[in-house]
């Protein structure tokens, strides 16, 4: 089991040297959403597989993932049908770690969002994000990416702040 310290915010303008940067395709289906919360989840992340399972909402969650095979990635995709994201991820040096970028496709197209992991809370208090990011939304369940899968763009995600 792992506990996931992470802040997430929305961009104001991505960084300069973005086209440099090589981005890999994520495309993540969820397969259970409850309100408790509790997600299980798919990614393809290039060659790699994965099913997840997380549960909490705001800075400190449950995290636990499991290898899968690509067949068996692509078993259990189809049961994601209209509770999908599929976004370009680039990894970003910031003061205090990495931040992964995200740059939504499809009907989230136009979102952008940058979380930063950490490996204490204590470290995440002491964040100060760089003048790129904007807005943050780490407790706001709007921008949590089973929510935008099931609910699409928050009115206000084009609003970066």
């Amino acid at each position: 089991m792992h506990t996931e310290i992470e802040r997430k915010y929305l961009v104001r303008t991505l960084p300069d040297d973005l086209e440099r940067r090589p981005g890999v395709v994520l495309r993540q289906g969820y397969l259970a959403v409850t309100d408790d919360p509790v997600v299980v989840r798919v990614r393809e992340e290039g060659e790699r597989y994965v099913l997840a399972v997380k549960a909490g909402r705001g800075l400190m969650r449950t995290e636990v993932e499991l290898p899968l095979s690509r067949t068996q990635f692509e078993a259990l995709w189809p049961h994601t049908h209209g509770r999908r994201v599929e976004k370009t991820r680039y990894r970003v040096p910031v003061p205090g770690g990495t931040a992964e970028l995200d740059v939504y496709h499809g009907e989230l197209a136009g979102l952008r969002t940058v979380e930063v992991e950490f490996p204490t809370p204590e470290a995440a208090q002491r964040f100060r994000p760089p003048a790129w990011f904007g807005r943050e939304v780490t407790d706001d369940p709007a921008y949590q990416n089973a929510r935008l899968a099931l609910e699409g763009l928050p009115a206000d995600a084009h609003d970066p702040g």
